[in-house]
């Protein structure tokens, strides 16, 4: 059974892990429910941590002439606090491989905070970050950064999952410092990477060769940086196509022309959106089973993620894996 590093990850407090809402409520959260068994959680409450109480008055964002955090109600102004805190906890965090955090949340939420015009006046004038949540995207923009709400979405949740799991594995490797241990996971995950961005494959490749015999903390930076950069956005299905017609050509002297037929009336099964993608990795799965491959067993490509963590109801998903 393949194994998995374990993500470090930084969680509202709210969604799954204690009763720190406004309203005094928790969130229930299916996926950071199934996400427990296999993720070390760290849950922080920003608005508890500077001293609101549970329940508390509203807090909201407003611009009158500057992005302020204010509690209408008690007209306390409360943006020095959160500014300092949010810097303090992420100056203090070690290591981590993501942060899950509460949507439209105005300290959480990461794109869809309203904004309003003033403390007393209502009018919503625009949308931003949480003041926590843009100190993390400051910082942190390359790790795996999500809001709950919109990991309801199969790509999505499947793009986050396989960023946060690739990075908790790159994050183990690094502390072996070791060239042969980071050749090793850049060709475990080639067709992953490839899936993501082919170009930026190939300069990781030529880092992890390094020619010009930099040194392993030199190289493993430029590293971290190119992968970052590689899965920054989720991979679209026509890379997807193009990794799977790789893939299948390590078995084009084994196969009979009529499979040949098949996997390709697959492809453009998925490519029209009536199958997903899992269907066309099922095959390719099985086809590397039945030959024996062992480059392509150790490829992360096909499960990069424990495969608990996948809901029965992605299957029908014209999407999956894209």
């Amino acid at each position: 059974m393949q194994s998995y590093a374990k993500p470090r990850v930084v969680v509202s407090r709210c969604l799954e892990f204690a009763e720190v809402r406004y309203n005094g409520a928790v969130i229930p959260d299916k996926a950071v429910e199934r996400m427990k068994a296999h993720v070390e959680f760290i849950p922080v409450c920003p608005e508890v941590e500077i001293g609101l109480g549970v329940p508390r008055d509203v807090i909201r964002l407003v611009d009158d002439e500057e992005k302020r955090l204010v509690q209408p109600k008690t007209g306390e102004d409360l943006t020095g606090k959160m500014t300092g805190f949010s810097k303090t906890f992420l100056d203090h965090l070690d290591d981590v491989d993501g942060f899950l955090l509460k949507n439209r949340s105005p300290t959480c939420g990461m794109h869809d905070v309203k904004v309003y015009q003033s403390a007393e006046n209502s009018q919503v004038i625009g949308k931003t970050s949480g003041l926590f949540a843009g100190e993390v995207l400051k910082r942190h923009s390359g790790l795996a950064v999500e809001e709950e709400g919109r990991l309801k979405n199969f790509t999505l949740r499947h793009h986050f999952l396989t960023k946060l799991f690739t990075l908790a594995s790159f994050r183990e490797m690094k502390k072996e410092r070791k060239m042969k241990a980071l050749q090793q996971f850049h060709a475990r995950h080639k067709y992953l990477f490839m899936a993501y961005h082919p170009g930026l494959l190939k300069k990781m490749g030529q880092t992890t060769a390094n020619h010009d015999h930099h040194g392993i903390g030199e190289v493993l930076e430029t590293y971290e940086n190119l992968l970052h950069e590689l899965m920054q956005e989720p991979a679209k299905t026509s890379a997807h196509i193009n990794v799977c017609q790789h893939i299948a050509g390590y078995f084009k002297k084994q196969l009979t022309s009529g499979e040949k037929q098949s996997f390709a009336d697959l492809l453009h099964q998925y490519k029209e959106e009536k199958i997903p993608l899992s269907a066309v990795l099922s095959v390719l799965s099985s086809w590397t089973a039945r030959f024996q491959s062992g480059y392509l067993k150790q490829q992360s490509y096909f499960q990069p993620y424990p495969v608990d963590l996948v809901e029965i109801s992605d299957s029908g998903k014209g999407r999956a894996y894209s």
